[in-house]
């Protein structure tokens, strides 16, 4: 628990001194940046817009879906208790919608084009929202008997969800099974130990010692990563592996045969290998990192204060080359999604210290700077 208290503490001294420069940028809705890139003489050159920011204030999380009704962007402003309701266009946004919760908003999950859910702490609930004509309406509050961090959808079919309720503090996670928005009876929830705060849960496609898919969540407090089978999810969680160091976000690669581990302390990441349990310890530029998401087998995305970098492993996890991407604040958590449509997959920065949520548009591995760019160099570029 000291380490996520000195987290909290260290977000909220890093917004207040930086929180002037980022009103400013925030104050323009669909504020667009550039990428910065260096000439053969040295000097800073500016390339096309590669950057998007949408007005945020400590965007815990969220999450981006593209379907019917186009890009919609749902995300909790954490301080603020709001749910905000945005829609991005190519590479600019607009606010449709802001509505109150309950204190302290903390995560996102769309379950269909016009539905998504809310996890809110104070209410120890999963507020439903239906959006409609452009606007949120609260449907209902399904209650999971704690203060949920995160909420991931399971299982969804013809309108019936599966959904993940991971908690704030806690050993404790809650399932809501089989649940549907029209259902005239409560929702069936069921409360089962897993470890000590299990944050961002995350679908993966197998792992060792499991059958077909699981739900696997890095282990804050525990420092481990662990998994329960998708087909037995009331089951006691198996360990996939321990770490020396925090264990903050994890994310399985595209293929499946890696889960990634952002740790936030001791300058390196790891991963679990899907088929053999391998882990291998991957070596960082920075202390470590908050939020992952690989774009390849062997291609990730570690997410930090103020920036992003992406390394090129090889196939025992060594380091092969380090780019970097310049963010807004501290982000918190990552969502690779083609935003604009141009075949080009894009990855988007919930930041829970600062005042925009980023979408930083790709190519992201040949659009990053192959060197690590300055505070004074991202200010002025942005």
């Amino acid at each position: 628990m000291l380490q996520k208290i000195g987290k909290m503490a260290f977000i909220s001294l890093r917004s207040t001194l930086f929180s002037g420069a980022l009103i400013a940028m925030a104050a323009l809705a669909g504020c667009q940046s550039q990428s910065l890139l260096e000439g053969g003489d040295g000097n800073a050159t500016v390339a096309v817009p590669s950057q998007l920011a949408i007005p945020t204030p400590f965007a815990w999380g969220g999450e981006v879906r593209c379907g019917a009704n186009g890009c919609l962007l749902a995300a909790v402003e954490h301080e603020n208790s709001m749910v905000a309701l945005h829609r991005i266009d190519g590479r600019k946004s607009t606010l449709l919608d802001r509505v109150s919760v309950a204190y302290h908003p903390d995560s996102v999950t769309w379950l269909a084009d016009d539905l998504f859910v809310a996890a809110v702490e104070a209410s120890a609930s999963l507020d439903v929202f239906r959006v409609n004509k452009s606007k949120l309406q609260r449907l209902q509050q399904i209650n999971v008997g704690f203060s949920p961090r995160d909420v991931i959808v399971v299982k969804a079919e013809a309108g019936r969800y599966t959904l993940l309720a991971t908690p704030y503090n806690g050993k404790e996670v809650a399932w809501v099974l089989d649940w549907s928005v029209n259902d005239q009876q409560p929702p069936n929830v069921k409360k089962v130990p897993w470890c000590e705060v299990a944050w961002h849960p995350t679908k993966v496609q197998r792992v060792k010692g499991l059958h077909g898919p699981a739900i696997a969540a890095a282990c804050l407090d525990d420092k481990r990563l662990v998994a329960v089978p998708e087909a037995n999810v009331l089951s006691a969680p198996v360990v996939l592996g321990t770490f020396p160091a925090v264990s903050r976000n994890a994310r399985p690669s595209p293929q499946g045969a890696w889960i990634y581990v952002s740790l936030e302390t001791g300058g390196r990441n790891a991963r679990v290998n899907s088929d053999t349990g391998e882990l291998q310890m991957i070596e960082s530029p920075l202390t470590g990192s908050v939020s992952v998401a690989p774009l390849e087998e062997n291609l990730v995305i570690w997410g930090e204060d103020m920036e992003l970098y992406l390394q090129r492993l090889d196939d025992n996890g060594g380091v092969l080359e380090t780019r970097w991407h310049p963010v807004s604040g501290f982000a918190t958590s990552l969502q690779i999604i083609d935003v604009d449509g141009d075949g080009e997959r894009d990855v988007v920065a919930y930041n829970s210290g600062g005042e925009v949520i980023d979408v930083v548009y790709g190519p992201l591995w040949a659009g990053a700077s192959p060197s690590r760019i300055s505070k004074r160099e991202r200010e002025r570029v942005r």
